[in-house]
C-alpha cells in the first residue's frame, strides 16, 4: 500500500532520477579517463554522459570552463525534476538549494569584504542557490542591515531568527552567520522530513535522518577543528553546532570544549566511523584540511575532509537500495556532486602534468 500511494505522486520522479543514476561515471569511465592526454580527449570520454552540455566549450578548455558545464547539466536535470514536482515532493526539493544559497551569501559578501570585482563574484556562484536580491548582497556593511535589505524576502529569512546583531561582515562574523544559518537550516530540514507525513509515511524520513544526521555531525567536527587558533570562544563555537546527530548531545558538549585536535578525536571516540577516521588519518594530519581536490583516494594518505566525503558516498548510494523514497534525489544531487569534483580532479592532473595523482579520486557508482 505504500508504494501504491508513493507512485501516486512519486513513482514518476523516482524513476527518472533512477535513470539519472545510471549514467554515473562508471569504473571503467573513469579508468578511461585517466588515460586522457589532454582535456579535449576528456570531452570525448564524457560526451556518452553529459552530451551536447559539453558541445559548447572551445578547444583545449580550462578546467575551470570543463567544470562550469558538467554543472549546468547538474542544474538543468534538478531543474527539470523541479518542474515535474508538486506537494511535500516539490517542498523537499526547495531544501536541497537552500545549502546552495547559504554559500553562495557567504561567497558574495567574503568576495566584497576583500574588494572583489561583483561580476566575478555573482559568475561563482552556485546556479541552485541563485535568487533575485543576491546582487545587493555586495553592497550590505553590517548583519541587520544584509537581512532587512537582502535576505527577509528569501527562503534564507527564517533561519536568521536570533542571530541577528549590529556587528560588522569581518571575516569571522561571516563566518559566523554562514555557520548559524546551516545550523538552522539543518536542524528545520531534519524536522521536515520527520514530521511532514509524506516523509514520515515512506521511507524517507529514515533515510533522510542518517544521512542529516552525518552532515550535522561532519559541520560540528569541521566547526571545532577550524574554530582553533582564531578569536571564535568555546560558547560562541557551541551554538553553531546543530542540535541533534550521533554526537549530540555529550560528544557536542565533548566538542564545545575541546581545545586541540586530541580532545576532539576523544569527542567523537563514541560513534564508530568517526573515530574510525581519526585513526586512519592519524592525528599528525592536522584534522579537517582537505588533502585532494576530488576528496581523494588512491595510494596518498587520505586527509579527514577525504573521510568525510567517501562517507557521504557510501550513504548516497546505499539510498539506492531503497524502493518508495525522496532520498533518491538528495542521493542523486549529492553523487553527482562529487562526479564533478571528481571530473575536475582528473583535468586539472592532465593539465599540471600530475599524472601521478590523477587516481586520487572517488568513485560514485
Amino acid at each position: 500500500m505504500e508504494g501504491l500511494y508513493f507512485n501516486v505522486n512519486g513513482g514518476y520522479l523516482e524513476g527518472i532520477v533512477r535513470g539519472y543514476r545510471n549514467t554515473l561515471l562508471t569504473g571503467t569511465s573513469y579508468s578511461n579517463l585517466t588515460q586522457c592526454e589532454s582535456i579535449d580527449d576528456m570531452k570525448m570520454q564524457l560526451g556518452p554522459a553529459y552530451g551536447d552540455a559539453l558541445s559548447s566549450l572551445p578547444p583545449n578548455p580550462s578546467t575551470s570552463a570543463l567544470s562550469d558545464k558538467t554543472t549546468e547539466k547538474l542544474v538543468q536535470d534538478f531543474r527539470y525534476l523541479q518542474g515535474q514536482a508538486t506537494g511535500a515532493i516539490a517542498r523537499f526539493m526547495e531544501y536541497l538549494t537552500y545549502s546552495y544559497m547559504i554559500d553562495n551569501v557567504a561567497l558574495l559578501i567574503t568576495g566584497t569584504l576583500h574588494e572583489r570585482d561583483t561580476k566575478e563574484l555573482l559568475e561563482r556562484c552556485h546556479p541552485l542557490g541563485w535568487f533575485e536580491t543576491m546582487p545587493v548582497l555586495c553592497v550590505a556593511t553590517n548583519i541587520e542591515e544584509l537581512y532587512n535589505s537582502v535576505l527577509i524576502e528569501t527562503p534564507l529569512a527564517p533561519y536568521f531568527k536570533g542571530s541577528l546583531s549590529h556587528q560588522d561582515l569581518d571575516e569571522l562574523n561571516i563566518e559566523i552567520v554562514r555557520n548559524t544559518l546551516y545550523k538552522n537550516y539543518l536542524e528545520d530540514f531534519y524536522h521536515f522530513v520527520n514530521n511532514d507525513p509524506e516523509m514520515s509515511m515512506t521511507a524517507t524520513g529514515e533515510i533522510m535522518s542518517d544521512i542529516l544526521e552525518f552532515e550535522a555531525d561532519r559541520r560540528a567536527i569541521n566547526i571545532t577543528l577550524n574554530s582553533f587558533g582564531t578569536e571564535l570562544s568555546k560558547e560562541q563555537r557551541r551554538k553553531l553546532y546543530p542540535e541533534f546527530g550521533k554526537l549530540y548531545p555529550e560528544g557536542s558538549l565533548m566538542l564545545s570544549r575541546a581545545e586541540d585536535i586530541e580532545g576532539v578525536s576523544l569527542a567523537v571516540s563514541g560513534v564508530g566511523d568517526y573515530k574510525r577516521f581519526f585513526d586512519e588519518v592519524g592525528l599528525n594530519q592536522g584534522g579537517g584540511s582537505v588533502g585532494n581536490m576530488a576528496g581523494g583516494s588512491g595510494n596518498e594518505s587520505k586527509s579527514l575532509e577525504d573521510m568525510f566525503y567517501q562517507k557521504e558516498m557510501e550513504l548516497s548510494k546505499l539510498v539506492f537500495t531503497q524502493q518508495f523514497t525522496h532520498a533518491v534525489i538528495y542521493a542523486w544531487v549529492k553523487l553527482r556532486e562529487q562526479e564533478i569534483r571528481n571530473i575536475t580532479w582528473i583535468a586539472e592532473c592532465i593539465a599540471q602534468n600530475q599524472k601521478d595523482r590523477i587516481g586520487s579520486y572517488i568513485s560514485v557508482f
